[in-house]
């Protein structure tokens, strides 16, 4: 795109858009659904690099999940007020689950804002934004239920190889931390041959990896009265031909069914992985939490998913300092931790979230209390997750290239992808020739391309194949990566 393209906010004449993620994986793809209402109206997407503020459309998506979520926005917020007032014709929006819980308090605190949209209805963006510009005033539309399914919305995807799909939306538990449910509603579910018919329609884009979206993700079937709906799914998944890879987030522990872990070991293209979180290791923190499973329950599923699938990483979230978490508590969780030898956890200190019955809990722990643990917990787990990646040392993996995932070394010409047990890979993308020489690959490996390598140093956080590689298979994902480079 050359200079001459760009004129204030506008590309090519067309108004530009920005839309600013925050929080979960959720949030993730309900922005790239924003991103296609938007250009579905005939907007284009700011290019890379445009200076805040140069957007003709701001679009912040939030989260209401951790304590300074409302700080960090009215901050941005602040940050674009003058900007805005310099250019009449730019429109801020504010979605999400924030916006959800706050409503009409965004346009008292920020009225330069235009509109202020929910969970439940981010088809109606849009139209949100013309009539805030016919009107000249702030709309604020907050829908109670959920209007339309979101997946039947236009979505423009952040990736051409892997996707997200939503399989349910909204939450049935009540954990006393979480805001979610309140914001995003119960839990309702897609019909199964809606959702396969968007697999199908996604690979045959180009697409060999999803990810199975719910808030509660292996409840799937509840809302359909079928107690099994999300093993059969996972199976369904299985014979999706041209779809290599299968994952999903976040399950519960109370759903966890043999008859899923069994699924997941018998399909071939659902991957060892599984995110499973914990909270606590306690189980008078977990009764606090209205957590429905104890810690004997957690680790007995963390057991047979190990005897099904014996390369299987796990990984974890854990919250230290819950209102009334004693030592013997946080001992607790460090016992869960050493026993379950996690690949890796996302470890939050609490952080009260208004509207939570954890809020107004007693025994509310000392910031000073609370960092100390939590250095402890980190400090554990880092062992931890050293220790099983060095177990990958002289394995031989394929790893599907991702883009702009990790570091790419100017020196090493390292390339980055995920294994399928979803551990990060730094490669060589040199190949190994037939005489063990090693060579150039006959054309450069792209993003959703498979490499097959071998490890031979791990790091906490990452693995390492400095040799050539062994294969490099060229994928119809990469086909569709480098035809969206040229489009």
């Amino acid at each position: 795109m050359s200079g001459d393209d760009v004129v204030g906010g506008a590309v090519g004449g067309l108004k530009t858009y920005e839309v600013r993620t925050y929080g979960c994986q959720m949030n993730v793809h309900d922005s790239e659904r924003l991103s296609g209402l938007l250009e579905g109206a005939g907007y284009v997407r700011a290019p890379e690099g445009t200076a805040e503020g140069d957007a003709d459309i701001v679009v912040f998506n939030t989260c209401a999940v951790r304590e300074n979520a409302d700080n960090k926005l009215y901050g941005n917020l602040g940050r674009l007020a003058p900007m805005k007032a310099k250019r009449p014709g730019m429109q801020i929006a504010v979605g999400g689950c924030l916006a959800q819980k706050d409503r009409d308090t965004i346009v008292e605190r920020a009225p330069w804002v235009d509109v202020v949209f929910g969970t439940h209805n981010i088809g109606k963006l849009p139209v949100l934004l013309e009539r805030a510009r016919v009107q000249e005033e702030a709309q604020v539309e907050i829908a109670e239920s959920l209007e339309a399914f979101p997946s039947t919305l236009p979505t423009r995807r952040e990736s051409a190889y892997a996707a997200w799909v939503s399989i349910s939306v909204g939450c049935n538990n009540t954990c006393t931390f979480c805001i979610v449910p309140a914001l995003r509603g119960k839990e309702k579910d897609r019909r199964p041959g809606d959702i396969l018919a968007e697999i199908e329609a996604l690979v045959a884009e180009g697409v060999s990896e999803i990810t199975l979206l719910g808030q509660n993700v292996n409840a799937y079937g509840s809302d359909i009265g079928d107690r099994e709906a999300f093993s059969k799914l996972l199976r369904a998944c299985g014979n999706i031909e041209g779809l290599e890879r299968v994952r999903f987030t976040s399950p519960h522990p109370r759903d966890f069914t043999d008859d899923v872990i069994a699924a997941m070991a018998e399909t071939p293209n659902v991957m060892p992985q599984l995110h499973m979180p914990l909270q606590s290791g306690s189980d008078t923190v977990l009764k606090a939490m209205r957590r429905s499973y104890r810690q004997d329950r957690f680790l007995g599923i963390i057991e047979k998913v190990r005897a099904a699938m014996p390369d299987a990483a796990l990984s974890t979230d854990i919250i230290v300092g819950f209102p009334g978490e004693t030592d013997a508590d946080f001992e607790q969780t460090l016992h869960v931790v050493r026993e379950a030898r996690f690949a890796q956890a996302f470890t939050f200190q609490y952080s009260k979230r208004p509207g939570t019955p954890a809020a107004e809990m007693d025994g509310q722990i000392p910031k000073a209390v609370v960092q100390e643990r939590y250095e402890r917990l980190v400090a554990l787990q880092e062992e931890i997750s050293w220790a099983e990646n060095k177990k990958q040392v002289g394995r031989t993996v394929e790893v599907m290239v991702a883009e702009g995932e990790g570091r790419k070394d100017g020196a090493t010409k390292r390339l980055s992808g995920r294994a399928p047990d979803n551990r990060l890979v730094h490669f060589n993308p040199a190949l190994l020739a037939a005489d063990g020489a090693e060579g150039e690959a006959e054309e450069p490996v792209r993003p959703g391309d498979m490499v097959t390598v071998e490890i031979t140093y791990a790091a906490p956080h990452h693995l390492l194949a400095e040799g050539p590689a062994k294969a490099v298979r060229r994928t119809r994902a990469g086909d569709a990566w480098q035809k969206r480079q040229g489009a």
